[in-house]
């Protein structure tokens, strides 16, 4: 198939181009930051909201996959300004377009309370970055219907929850990792209430491969997110556990490379009289972690709590999830390696 991508040299993007230039004949349109050729893809610079750059792509394409679409308009200037036709338009959305929960309803316990694909939009308009986000990504899903349904184009809409794996730029569970490898001290917070869940970047991107050309995903929109819901208590755990083993297996390459001095002078984070690594965990309050600087990057309270449902993505895609733990110990091992 001949795949169009709008943005693919970050964090999500990039890896679904690593894999889908795989099997698929696909062309880049970004700003050039990163270079993607070494992929075997053609890669087409410039600012998405340039007509001149859509008027490059004369090709025909089967699909269109849209990661970096935040402004009403962006699907627009794309499907009225390109140069070849295309098929299918594969938009990247977010499951915080679902209308807020409020009081009691938020911890979702019960997953069929959970947020389905049907769940109404939120409409309201919320205050910052976080809102601004929010809404465009509401006024983007009316946008590609819209606009799809006029060119006579299917659409495909993917809502992934929280993001995370290796290349992830976001500041979220990078930080973490950092604190771990480089200062060996992970924070615990004591009163965080907040439930959340994740998708290992990797699955995000099957899940855009599963839908290229797949009937049965027109017209329809898909909620990506593991099966495990967390909290901050069970996120540090994992985390901790992950540290761990990223030194048992760092430990094993010092004794087979230092001598038994430079082995002694490498007691920094280790305890040091067993030689064992410890790892210090910090407890403390929200407050306290705000006044300090500790990052706070996902739901903290029972209310900001926002749970969705992955059914339909496992039912009509066939989506298998990655394991929290699993997909953690490889981001940390990825994260570890340029944090030492």
């Amino acid at each position: 198939m001949k795949v169009l991508v709008i943005g693919g040299s970050y964090f999500f993007g990039r890896i679904f181009v690593m894999l889908a230039a795989k099997e698929h004949r696909v062309t880049v349109v970004n700003r050039g930051t990163y270079s993607m050729e070494e992929f075997g893809v053609k890669q087409i610079t410039g600012d998405r909201h340039d007509v001149s750059v859509w008027q490059q792509c004369r090709e025909d394409y089967d699909a269109v996959v849209d990661f970096c679409a935040y402004e009403p308009g962006d699907v627009t200037t794309v499907l009225e300004n390109l140069g070849g036709s295309v098929k299918q338009y594969i938009f990247i959305s977010t499951v915080d377009v679902y209308q807020r929960q409020t009081g009691e309803q938020c911890a979702c316990a019960n997953k069929e309370d959970r947020k389905q694909e049907e769940t109404p939009l939120e409409k309201r308009k919320f205050p910052g970055e976080a809102g601004a986000y929010i809404s465009g990504k509401v006024a983007l899903e009316e946008e590609v219907r819209a606009v799809c349904g006029d060119k006579s184009i299917t659409f495909t809409i993917l809502r992934p929850a929280i993001l995370y794996g290796p290349y992830n730029y976001a500041p979220r569970e990078s930080m973490f990792i950092r604190m771990a490898v480089r200062e060996h001290l992970l924070p615990r917070y004591s009163d965080a209430k907040g439930k959340f869940q994740f998708v290992y970047v990797k699955d995000g991107a099957e899940a855009v491969l599963k839908c290229l050309g797949n009937e049965k995903s027109y017209g329809q929109a898909y909620n990506l997110c593991g099966d495990e819901v967390l909290d901050y208590d069970m996120f540090f755990r994992v985390l901790a556990d992950c540290a761990e083993q990223e030194e048992r297996i760092s430990g094993s390459r010092e004794k087979t490379s230092a001598t038994a001095e430079e082995s002694l002078s490498m007691a920094d984070g280790r305890n040091e009289n067993t030689g064992d690594y410890k790892l210090q965990e910090v407890c403390m309050t929200l407050e306290e972690a705000d006044k300090q600087g500790f990052p706070i990057p996902f739901p903290a309270t029972a209310e900001e709590t926002e749970l969705v449902s992955n059914r339909k993505s496992i039912e009509e895609l066939g989506m298998i999830y990655t394991p929290f733990r699993e997909g953690i110990q490889k981001t940390f091992h990825a994260f570890a390696r340029v944090f030492m």
